[in-house]
């Protein structure tokens, strides 16, 4: 039988060893930094470059298979994408979307490869690059969207295809302009205008967004003798 001196011993050891904190476990090493992806442009990367600026899509092609960034940019950020579509390379811009190429990258001019479309008024170049998903609420340096300039240079077909994307036909850009005001307020109220106009009010546009002096299209139209657009305006 154990002496009431060892038990109290015992006890005692028994007490502290369970008071005493568990033995943690070694922190997991902290995992090394990354490395920053290179900014270099490497020489496939730039016959990438002057090969979606030329349309030349079997050098596009060998340019890929070499290894070039589809992401590439040159001396004003432009990618190859935005180069194609600036120069409405089509089979080339098509080549770059199945590579994976962004229709949102901004060059030195925020342009984008999507937002260019509404300068070139290329239907063929909207469609191809529809697949890609492209932010259609981006803006270019004057705040406004590919419909804009679009409704400035008449591109009638471009606009009867892109009031379907889902685009903001609305959208006021940072001169207080919509595109059916460019369309009336910096077009020369003749027959394409006239249809743009009608391309524009057929997708949705309001009429009645005035500018930033409170002067809606139609007063524009009227101000500026253009009968005709003033006409279609009215009828709406």
């Amino acid at each position: 039988m154990l002496t009431r001196r060892l038990a109290l011993g015992i006890f005692t050891a028994l007490a502290l060893a369970s008071c005493a904190p568990a033995e943690q476990p070694p922190a997991p090493p902290t995992p090394a930094a990354a490395p920053a992806p290179s900014q270099e442009t490497t020489v496939s990367d730039h016959q990438l470059l002057r090969a979606a600026d030329a349309g030349d899509i079997g050098a596009v092609r060998a340019a890929l298979g070499a290894g070039a960034n589809v992401e590439a940019r040159d001396e004003h950020r432009r990618t190859p994408l935005l180069l194609a579509a600036l120069g409405d390379h089509v089979d080339v811009a098509r080549e770059l979307v199945r590579a994976g190429a962004d229709p949102d990258a901004q060059d030195d001019r925020r342009d984008t490869p999507f937002l260019v479309t509404g300068v070139t008024g290329s239907v063929d170049m909207l469609e191809t690059l529809l697949p890609a998903d492209p932010d259609l609420t981006l803006t270019n340096r004057y705040g406004g969207t590919a419909l804009i300039p679009a409704g400035e240079h008449a591109h009638v077909e471009y606009l009867r295809a892109a009031v379907r994307t889902g685009i903001d036909v609305d959208h006021v850009n940072d001169l207080g302009w919509t595109a059916l005001l460019e369309a009336v307020v910096l077009g020369d109220g003749g027959p394409r205008h006239q249809q743009a106009v009608q391309a524009l009010l057929d997708g949705g546009a309001d009429p009645s967004i005035p500018d930033r002096d409170g002067v809606t299209a139609l007063q524009h139209a009227e101000r500026d003798g253009h009968t005709d657009l003033a006409r279609i305006l009215r009828s709406t």
